[in-house]
């Protein structure tokens, strides 16, 4: 029987996955200090996670389900959710293939095409105030994505790293002018899409199934181009599968592959509030690449 409690008070994972699925647990295996795998007394495998900071977990769930509810990319199942603790389906994972990237691609097209209301909106359910990893996310609606990506996902990350000294002020005009001439940069008017928001290979998993499976998301609705140049950011097991078998179901605008440094800004400045220095030279070579093209 799994215990109700860590030696510290706290709650255990198991007793989270009882408490939130109503279901018996048989079982618990600590992945991480966040993480851990817990058996139901039914024999199903689920995830249990301790999200960083209070309503991580609300954000992620939020997410989850909503982009399970386009029914394209395969997405955990959420059993249960409070503000620290999320309970999801565990994912058996095989090597990646050709042929589950090729689908993947389609099937991300497919996503992203499901739509959003707005550039910067967040799941149905999900709160403004969300997270990409361990670093907070506003998600503000907007309706002209230069204007919004500029102000919502680039400039308070930039802004940020320039005040915990990661990036220098002078340096900073370099970005500063890629997000004043994003409307010239920026490539033909799009609709809203339908992000994943957190699209780097850590959070892709291959299924026994056969297809991929999508998890951690940092959801809502953005330009598709970002989550593909996410993808590319830190590299993805048969890239090249992935991108033909989006542009299969929906052919990107002329000029995408000079785009992609555009909009690894924002990850980028991310990892830089999160992890310093060496992200920063990155975000400050993608935006003098960008006003070169």
């Amino acid at each position: 029987m799994t215990p109700r409690h860590d030696t510290d008070g706290a709650e255990s994972p198991g007793a989270v996955a009882a408490r939130l699925t109503g279901r018996p647990v048989v079982g618990e295996r600590r992945l991480s200090g966040t993480l851990a795998e817990v058996t139901l007394g039914d024999g199903r495998l689920v995830m249990v996670k301790r999200g960083d900071d209070p309503g991580a977990a609300v954000a992620e769930a939020a997410g989850l389900r909503w982009l399970a509810a386009a029914g394209t990319v395969r997405i955990p199942a959420v059993h249960g959710h409070d503000r620290n603790w999320l309970v999801t389906d565990r994912i058996a994972s095989v090597p990646p293939s050709a042929r589950a990237a090729a689908r993947f691609g389609r099937e991300l097209a497919a996503l992203h095409d499901t739509g959003a209301p707005a550039f910067g909106a967040p799941p149905p359910d999900g709160p403004q105030d969300a997270y990409i990893g361990r670093a907070p996310m506003r998600n503000v609606p907007g309706a002209d994505w230069p204007r919004w990506y500029a102000g919502h996902r680039v400039l308070p990350y930039l802004r940020r790293a320039v005040d915990d000294g990661t990036v220098r002020a002078a340096e900073a005009t370099v970005i500063e002018t890629v997000c004043e001439r994003l409307p010239e940069l920026a490539g033909p008017a799009e609709p809203p899409a339908r992000l994943h928001g957190d699209l780097w290979n850590g959070n892709v998993l291959w299924g026994d199934d056969g297809r991929v499976w999508l998890i951690d998301p940092a959801a809502h609705g953005g330009h598709r181009e970002t989550d593909l140049a996410m993808l590319q950011l830190f590299g993805c097991p048969h890239l090249a599968e992935v991108l033909d078998g989006y542009r299969q179901v929906a052919p990107l605008a002329d000029g995408w592959r000079e785009r992609v440094g555009l909009h690894q800004l924002f990850p980028l400045l991310v990892h830089t509030v999160l992890f310093g220095r060496g992200y920063a030279e990155q975000a400050l070579a993608v935006a003098r690449a960008s006003l070169t093209v």
